[in-house]
């Protein structure tokens, strides 16, 4: 099969993790059942954060926000897998693999962005805590989630425009079980120095800065919190950044893990592995690492399900 100028009437074949008969059922039951948990834990915060006035506050908005683009993006690939699985269909249509991949790119990049400003959120509620309302107001947060939104779709718009250009040759098999912007590129047929050097360029402009933002933003918290007299003020302080250390630690080391397993081996299931750690794992463990370790979420829903019952 010729492809040149016709890629768009081509499909991709998704090879997955197994192909195995056996393990078919395994794999769609695990997938299946994560992808409920993430959804359902990720809807109970939303409804909590909702539901409760004591909860309008600027990290929790954040966090609702956080909630919801978690289940976008195990939305994003996570059915179609499930789908293919139960089917024993692999394929999927290159209009189809270009908009999962866009999404894809959107709601990764705003998990990020949304860390950074909940961080932003945490230096200001520690280091000023005088002027906390004055400076987090709903403009502002509002203007944040915004900014994040439109800078995320403007460079996901970009990376995909950046892949329509491109020539598929006739071997279509995507080692992966979504399509991945990388395994996508190292597809083509045409040449790719365009689109690496933009990937390379938005990953530091728009992975290492907000990085860098999270990192500057704890020095300072640790500066402020060894500032302060008493073992419990400094207890307390630090006690309300912990939910969100874990989830910013877990997001970059999974984030690092698919990077490195991308570059430092050839083999598809390590890589695939990778990323489903990152993809689907990651914003299945966001809720239970923010209800476990918040009060304010546990009470939260305790009063939800005692309001239903």
């Amino acid at each position: 099969m010729e492809l040149g100028n016709d890629t768009r009437n081509s499909e991709f074949l998704l090879l997955g993790f197994s192909e195995e008969p056996e393990l078919q059922p395994f794999l769609f039951g695990l997938f299946l059942s994560m992808y409920l948990v993430t959804i359902l834990g990720n809807l109970l915060i939303i409804l909590a954060v909702n539901s409760d006035s004591h909860l309008h506050t600027p990290m929790y908005f954040f966090l609702a926000n956080l909630s919801f683009v978690d289940i976008c993006v195990t939305s994003t690939t996570v059915p179609k897998m499930l789908v293919n699985i139960h089917t024993q269909r692999k394929i999927i249509t290159y209009e189809s693999c270009i908009l999962q991949m866009y999404f894809f790119i959107l709601f990764v990049g705003l998990d990020n962005f949304l860390l950074t400003v909940m961080a932003y959120d945490r230096f200001v509620a520690i280091c000023h805590p005088l002027h906390y309302t004055v400076i987090m107001n709903p403009r502002l947060c509002g203007l944040l989630v915004l900014v994040s939104w439109i800078m995320n779709i403007l460079h996901s718009l970009l990376e995909t425009l950046m892949v329509l250009q491109l020539s598929f040759c006739t071997h279509l098999y995507i080692p992966h079980f979504f399509c991945e912007l990388n395994q996508m590129i190292q597809l083509a047929c045409s040449d790719t120095f365009l689109n690496n050097l933009v990937i390379y360029f938005a990953a530091v402009l728009l992975g290492g800065a907000p990085l860098a933002g999270i990192l500057y933003s704890y020095s300072k918290i640790v500066s402020s919190i060894r500032g302060i007299s008493s073992a419990l003020g400094r207890y307390k302080a630090f006690s309300t950044c912990t939910s969100h250390l874990s989830v910013v630690s877990l997001f970059y080391c999974t984030s690092l893990g698919v990077h490195l397993s991308s570059t430092a081996t050839q083999s598809s299931l390590s890589s695939a592995t990778a990323s489903v750690m990152y993809a689907v794992v990651t914003p299945m463990l966001n809720p239970f690492i923010y209800s476990l370790r918040n009060r304010d979420i546990k009470e939260a829903l305790n009063l939800l399900f005692r309001g239903k019952s």
